[in-house]
């Protein structure tokens, strides 16, 4: 195993369970490109994916899956994303949510267990659907326009659009929030052959193309009432949502990518000026050097972090902080690496045929994923203040 992939491997099931990630990501990477400039979506990585049993990877042991830390869905992630950064970062959302169900038990016991159950023998995938066009990023609090109404059978009924619902060419089901007639929200799961459901293909982006994130429409959808997952409260504190470090993961592995793209091209690349190839000038050893050392430092921040909340030795929700600090630093540094990258390749990453243009697009993307950064800064500095107050004596 190559030194910078297994370097965060702790033990030898993480080992091989990483090699065999690492053999489909490798084998994905020139599709991805395809599935870029064609702006379609990469059905084959999605069955290689189901077929090695990926999507169970975070299902408890005890219904089946494989159980997997989140410092071993950062590791696959990062993996998966070196080769194709579309397919890494929609899957991610499916291990984020089936993490994140099992982890907050916010579902009947009844759901989760018959939900994870299809997702290890099916290979089954799901999502969330929740932003939508006039609400803005769901983390800024937005009025939910997609409206459920309960019936006189107790059944419920729901109209709204969703956008940004990735992996919708493939998604078996659709976990949307609506509005409640009492103006409270909930969620509920929607199977993908429901009357009135259906996909439109909206997305046309500059980045992150293959990921297909088109708009759920929902058209008088009726559902039964076991649909409803659950009734959403109004936050009173802080709390974490610790399977979001599949995006920091997603866009280091880009990061990953670049660099090895810088690389394979300095070390070739001799123009007739030059006695040698140009890895050997000090400028563009410089270059590299400083994209290590911003990856070493990026990638241990994410992993510690990763370990901490596994561990489980501090209350959660002073974890907060730090696991949405790793994004922001993740999506700094990413950018950072991929800029430097380009400097190194020069004008030719800027060919259509370069995979460094695409992962200067695609990485771009990281800025609009949750957390928000300048939230993130925001709530940092407050931390920094009530550190400052709780250790010293501050006339009230």
């Amino acid at each position: 195993m190559k030194r910078l992939d297994g370097l965060f491997v702790m033990n030898k099931e993480q080992e091989e369970r990483l090699a065999g990630i690492g053999k489909l990501a490798d084998s994905f990477a020139s599709r991805a490109h395809e599935v870029d400039a064609e702006n379609g979506f990469a059905y084959e990585h999605i069955e290689a994916l189901r077929k090695h049993g990926y999507f169970a990877y975070p299902v408890p042991k005890q219904h089946g899956g494989q159980g997997i830390s989140l410092y071993e869905l950062v590791m696959v992630q990062e993996r998966l994303a070196q080769g194709d950064a579309a397919t890494a970062l929609g899957v991610g959302w499916h291990m984020s949510v089936v993490h994140d169900m099992n982890y907050k038990g916010n579902w009947s016991p009844e759901t989760l267990e018959a939900l994870n159950k299809e997702i290890v023998e099916k290979g089954l995938l799901l999502n969330k659907a929740v932003t939508e066009k006039t609400s803005g990023s769901p983390t800024r609090g937005g009025k939910m326009l997609t409206s459920a109404v309960q019936r006189a059978d107790g059944s419920y009924k729901l109209n709204g659009r969703k956008i940004f619902t990735t992996l919708s060419p493939v998604l078996d089901y659709f976990i949307v929030v609506a509005s409640l007639e009492d103006g409270t929200a909930a969620e509920f799961i929607i199977p993908r052959q429901a009357e009135g459901l259906s996909i439109e293909e909206t997305w046309n982006m500059v980045g992150m193309r293959g990921t297909s994130s088109h708009d759920l429409v929902m058209n008088d959808v009726v559902l039964p009432e076991s649909s409803l997952l659950c009734r959403l409260v109004k936050k009173t504190g802080v709390s974490a949502t610790p399977s979001l470090l599949h995006i920091p993961a997603c866009y280091l592995g880009i990061a990953l990518a670049a660099r090895k793209e810088a690389i394979k091209f300095a070390y070739h690349y001799q123009p007739n000026s030059l006695p040698t190839p140009i890895i050997e000038l000090p400028h563009i050893l410089t270059q590299l050097g400083q994209i290590e050392l911003e990856l070493q430092a990026a990638r241990h921040y994410m992993y510690s972090v990763a370990m901490r909340w596994d561990q489980q030795t501090i209350p959660p929700e002073l974890l907060v902080a730090e696991l949405n600090a790793v994004k922001v630093t993740a999506i700094q540094t990413a950018l950072s690496v991929v800029d430097r990258a380009m400097r190194i390749v020069g004008a030719h990453s800027l060919s259509m045929d370069h995979p460094l243009q695409r992962m200067y697009r695609d990485v771009r993307f990281g800025l609009h994923n949750p957390p928000m950064e300048d939230a993130v800064i925001t709530m940092l500095g407050k931390q920094a203040i009530s550190d400052y107050e709780q250790s010293t004596d501050i006339p009230k």
